[in-house]
């Protein structure tokens, strides 16, 4: 069985994979827009704003993407740009490739904290305590530090784990 990746090889590696999925997104998103935005007001310069259901389906057609882009990358032995930089793998608990079923667990698993930071947010704001919700947002990444297996959360969750190659 190899070896755990580090959890500061890990954390690298995951501000190199935040560049390429942000990168992903605003491309997907430029796509989008047409079809989400209204269009503004040319004579009052006034910017229209997408409605409620526009938003939620933009949102859910680029989670959409983001589990059609990792439940690929990560099954069957495959690994993204960053994983194949900092030489890492993604396995299952026993050392095996996971699967495309395991894989979009994992993903799922990796909204926990921005789920939780979204909806504390959400409670907290009408009384000026917002900001405390920021902190949930790292949540999946800080429990590694307390985890005996320094596991990032949604590796827990599913199962999997970070190996060095």
């Amino acid at each position: 069985m190899s070896a755990a990746a580090g959890i500061g090889r890990r954390l690298l590696a995951l501000l190199y994979e935040g560049l390429l999925l942000v990168a992903l997104l605003l491309i997907a998103g430029f796509a989008l827009a047409p079809f989400v935005s209204p269009s503004g007001s040319a004579a009052t310069h006034t910017l229209g704003i997408p409605t409620t259901p526009a938003r939620v389906g933009a949102f859910a057609a680029l989670f959409l993407l983001g589990a059609i882009f990792y439940g690929w990358s990560w099954s069957d032995g495959r690994r993204t740009l960053p994983m194949k930089t900092w030489h890492m793998t993604l396995v299952t608990r026993a050392g095996a490739p996971i699967s495309r079923r395991l894989a979009l667990a994992r993903y799922a698993a990796w909204w926990i904290g921005p789920i939780l930071g979204l909806v504390v947010y959400t409670l907290l704001r009408p009384h000026g305590l917002g900001v405390l919700a920021v902190p949930l947002l790292l949540l999946n990444y800080v429990a590694a530090f307390v985890d005996p297996e320094r596991a990032f959360l949604h590796d827990r969750v599913a199962g999997t784990r970070i190996v060095a190659t």
